[in-house]
């Protein structure tokens, strides 16, 4: 027999000499407690066995890919200032690290319980491997204008994978054996050339602004690299919390959606 949960027990005992008002309000509340967060927090602890499934919930298979596009520009360079009145010449080294990021805002790093978990899950329904993190670095030379800051952009070759999270437990948490989270969308970098996207590095100058022609003088009107960054990176669609966490339809097993409408 299952041990009931925290929350379950801590529900009896507010349960006892209320009013009949609020013993409507407390049965209304959900009964189970699985929360998506918790889902999450037992396939990153181990404590339940993960994986990431297809798009569709009870789908035994693997996740969905889509198609590679090229990310997001972003400064990886240092910022050179020219504040002389002659064009200016360097050589910037650059360096960049993309990992992933998740519609649920979970923590997907190379090398963790999770990134191990969806690594797998793609490699068993398509055979290859599956990038969390990706570095790259190397050095460009480049002339900035009098007057203006240069800087090196890159942009990364992404790919999104979209399914659902499947916990089963060796024992019923609320209940049940599986518990089912999703659809999730994870964004990753993936290898350069993929389907035919490259990745991209360019080099970007512009004219300073009046208040950065002023902080010429901090710098006796040379030629100076800075660590700050002048590319504003782009608005990215905010992560949101993960939902409600849905039961299996037994305690026997998972079943494909598909074979349920007999297709």
């Amino acid at each position: 027999m299952s041990t009931p949960q925290k929350n379950s027990w801590s529900w009896r005992i507010l349960g006892v000499g209320v009013t009949s008002t609020a013993l409507i309000c407390l049965a209304a509340l959900p009964a189970s407690a699985m929360t998506g967060d918790r889902v999450l927090r037992d396939c990153a602890s181990g404590f339940g066995k993960c994986t990431f499934n297809g798009p569709y919930r009870h789908e035994s298979e693997g996740p969905a890919i889509g198609k590679a596009y090229l990310g997001d520009y972003h400064q990886v360079s240092d910022t050179m200032w020219n504040c002389t009145t002659s064009p200016a010449k360097q050589t910037l080294t650059w360096s960049d690290t993309v990992g992933s990021t998740d519609s649920f805002d979970v923590s997907i790093k190379a090398g963790g319980k999770i990134a191990g978990v969806v690594e797998a899950s793609v490699e068993a329904k398509y055979g290859h491997t599956w990038m969390t993190q990706h570095s790259d670095s190397a050095g460009l030379e480049m002339t900035v204008k009098p007057g203006e800051v240069g800087w090196i952009s890159r942009a990364q070759v992404m790919r999104e994978l979209t399914g659902y999270w499947q916990t089963h437990y060796d024992n019923p948490q609320d209940g049940h054996y599986y518990w089912y989270l999703g659809p999730d969308t994870i964004t990753s970098p993936a290898p350069n050339d993929t389907e035919g996207v490259k990745n991209s590095v360019v080099l970007k100058t512009r004219p300073m602004t009046d208040p950065e022609r002023q902080s010429c003088q901090v710098h006796n009107a040379g030629v100076f690299l800075s660590k700050k960054k002048v590319e504003q990176p782009q608005q990215r669609k905010a992560p949101h919390a993960p939902p409600q966490a849905v039961p299996g339809e037994d305690d026997a097993g998972a079943t494909d959606e598909r074979q349920q409408k007999g297709s």
